[in-house]
């Protein structure tokens, strides 16, 4: 036979893998690199934050419609929401959905609507981040413990407390705390 019929390889030319290495190398590189930057975000996005976009107009002017929040999922679990917070919550007995609204009233709060103004406790409720007066009138209503009443700053387009009443602490979803889209308005939120 000659050796032109068989060649045989250069002594310092490497051999091609063998098949099975090759996919021992991937099954490897998945498990190793893949899955577990799948499992961190899969974890981070159910307990610590998640983007949510704005639907609808009643937090106008402070937030518009199709503007991208993230949404921290964490702080509520150790400390009570602060009059001011942009939180949003699920009603389950309503099955709206996702809601994002303005914590007004706290626990032990007295919260009333006359005059064009919210009253906390009987004093006026400074709100800079309102463009209107907030029409109608409620009379006061006691915020229960573990409660909180939420306005929407679009006070005459926005589906709240004054409808379907306190949203307890346990449909709360979390505190949206920075808008990220568009690029042009992205920063932390009020």
């Amino acid at each position: 036979m000659s050796d032109e019929m068989n060649p045989v390889p250069p002594m310092d030319a490497p051999a091609p893998p063998p098949k099975r290495s090759l996919w021992r190398g991937i099954v490897r590189e998945v498990f190793g690199s893949f899955l577990p930057a799948v499992l961190i975000v899969a974890v981070v996005n159910l307990f610590v934050a998640q983007p949510r976009t704005v639907d609808g107009e009643s937090m106008e002017p402070s937030l518009y419609e199709d503007q991208r929040l993230i949404v921290e999922l964490l702080s509520y679990r150790f400390e009570q929401p602060a009059r001011g917070d942009i939180i949003v919550l699920n009603l389950h007995e309503r099955d709206t959905g996702p809601l994002i609204k303005r914590v007004v009233g706290l626990p032990g709060d007295m919260v009333e609507i006359r005059d064009g103004q919210v009253l906390i406790n009987g004093e006026p409720l400074s709100e800079p981040y309102l463009a209107e007066p907030t029409t109608g009138v409620m009379k006061a209503r006691l915020v229960p413990e573990e409660h909180v009443f939420v306005m929407g700053d679009n006070r005459n387009a926005s589906n709240d407390s004054r409808y379907f009443g306190m949203v307890p602490y346990s449909e709360i979803v979390g505190h949206a705390w920075l808008r990220y889209w568009p690029p042009s308005e992205a920063g932390l939120l009020p």
